[in-house]
């Protein structure tokens, strides 16, 4: 997604501020600017155009910041946002991180400083739309495949006498017997056009009981005219022995056809008598012909489609797994594939393991560190969380900011699920142990919550852009736990110490109080896994 793409919403009451980030940050960059001059225009202009990013000031008329993140809230518009602030008001900042805020700039700022938290806060943004994208990829294919399929089954059906869904060696054999047999003639052949040249593919001779398979460039007048002018053609006994005296080659009595598909002619079939004697085709024998003749191009056409279309679809699915399994579990992608089911909207309610890891120390390193340094750093810890989830099969849902989600016991049944979910936590605090430990102890740390319960889980979204994920308390719950987490510090819930028992050594941590629920929930500080 390149800037051009992104709408940036700049809502702030000071004129100079505002033409500050348009003309030095946003425009120079390549952004699309929406500019509010407050609360209530800001809230008016994130609705009618769904900007990707917010520029939100505190102070404002009308309705101050903290009102229009409550207000975007309320109406579902989960649409990331940069705090602007003053120096000594970054409690106030903190606090409405809880609110949706992915960020804070202090005033004044340097655009370097705006573009750096900016890029931040696009991150999950440009994921989301290069998922969508690759999803509506999928959607497409599988439509187009469905639907070619759709049309070859019941052109099957139609014609499944003469156009079974075989090779060209065993279809066109079976076309020149079909048609030799309905009118009972002596012989007969299939010519493809291969360019403008006819090539003899299939062909019964008098004295063979069954037609069979060959490639070869043959005279044929008769059936070079057919094909040229896309007529059919029937000549009698009595016509053909005026012509015989100047080319005994030729056969006593024939009918020849186009063979079309829509008004393109792919080929020329061909019925003849040929030994001395032989009567002339009669009147009906013509339109039978012709008749089969629709089924066989049909027949031929569809098999060189199948042929391309499986191909194509192949190459295809190779493509979208590949990009797929950097977001989802090989599980998930196989299902995408084969089934149709994985495609359509809405989701069922199941129980799972929820994860959530989010990097500690993130801010202060991304406030040291050069952009290049902060993506690079963010990708090798993504690398690692993910590298961790799919080893134990777990889905990974998303990336936010610094943050990772992942969950088990869906799409698939894991009855181990709990097992899972903390061995992926132990397994990720591990390997960055492990990993800061190669580069002389130095570098950040993850806060990690588990918990499980029920939970929606599918594919959320619209027909042409869906997510596959879970909503539910369950999440918020985890998330929470998430939030609370120290540096290195795995907390879980109560729900999942009584189903792992005797298998989990921790410590209790007391009662936590989440924001929703009325009543604290029990935290464990998870220690060791058997």
């Amino acid at each position: 997604m390149s800037n051009q793409q992104v709408t940036v919403l700049v809502a702030d009451d000071g004129r100079e501020i505002r033409e500050f980030v348009v003309n030095s940050i946003l425009r120079p960059n390549g952004f699309i600017p929406l500019i509010a001059r407050d609360g209530v225009e800001a809230l008016d202009l994130a609705q009618k155009h769904q900007p990707d990013l917010i520029l939100l000031d505190l102070q404002m008329p009308r309705m101050d910041g903290l009102q229009v993140l409550d207000a975007l809230k309320a109406k579902g518009l989960d649409i990331p946002v940069i705090l602007m602030t003053f120096h000594g008001s970054e409690e106030i900042a903190i606090e409405v991180y809880r609110k949706g805020v992915r960020d804070y700039v202090k005033k004044p700022y340097t655009p370097e400083e705006m573009l750096d938290a900016m890029n931040r806060a696009l991150a999950e943004v440009r994921l989301r739309r290069e998922k969508d994208a690759l999803t509506e990829r999928l959607l497409r294919a599988n439509a187009d495949l469905n639907r070619r399929l759709r049309e070859l089954n019941a052109l099957y059906q139609i014609g499944k006498s003469v156009t079974a869904l075989v090779g060209m060696d065993k279809l066109l054999p079976r076309i020149v017997d079909a048609a030799t047999q309905v009118i009972g003639a002596e012989q007969g052949k299939l010519q493809l056009l291969d360019g403008n040249q006819l090539v003899l593919r299939a062909v019964k001779l008098h004295n063979e009981e069954h037609a069979h398979a060959v490639y070869d460039y043959i005279n044929d007048r008769i059936a070079r005219q057919v094909a040229q002018k896309g007529e059919l053609v029937a000549i009698s006994a009595e016509e053909m022995n005026r012509h015989r005296t100047q080319d005994p080659s030729l056969p006593a009595a024939v009918i020849c056809i186009p063979l079309k598909v829509k008004d393109r002619v792919v080929g020329v079939l061909s019925v003849e008598n040929v030994s001395a004697g032989a009567p002339s085709f009669g009147p009906q024998d013509a339109p039978m012909v012709s008749a089969l003749g629709d089924y066989a191009a049909i027949a031929i056409e569809n098999a060189r489609i199948y042929v391309a279309l499986e191909e194509a679809t192949t190459r295809e699915n190779e493509t979208l797994r590949s990009a797929f399994e950097r977001y989802v579990a090989p599980s998930v992608v196989e299902r995408i594939l084969q089934t149709t089911e994985a495609l359509t909207l809405g989701g069922r309610r199941r129980e799972i393991s929820v994860v959530f890891a989010d990097v500690r120390g993130f801010t202060t390193f991304s406030e040291q560190a050069s952009p290049e340094e902060v993506v690079n750093l963010m990708n090798e810890y993504f690398t690692l969380a993910t590298d961790v989830i799919f080893s134990r099969e777990g889905t990974l849902d998303k990336f936010m900011g610094d943050a990772v989600m992942a969950f088990f016991n869906a799409p698939e049944d894991q009855a181990d699920h709990p097992y899972r979910a903390v061995d992926s936590a132990l397994a990720l605090q591990r390997a960055i142990v492990e990993r800061n430990s190669r580069i002389g102890g130095q570098g950040l740390t993850f806060g990690i919550g588990v918990h499980l319960g029920e939970v929606v889980v599918g594919n959320i979204g619209t027909a042409r852009a869906m997510n596959y994920t879970a909503i539910g308390d369950t999440v918020n719950v985890t998330k929470r736990l998430q939030e609370r987490a120290l540096p290195g510090q795995i907390l879980i819930s109560a729900e999942v110490y009584a189903r792992l028992g005797n298998l989990v050594k921790v410590k209790s941590m007391g009662e936590l109080s989440v924001k929703g629920r009325h009543q604290p929930i029990q935290v464990y500080e998870l220690e060791s896994l058997k």
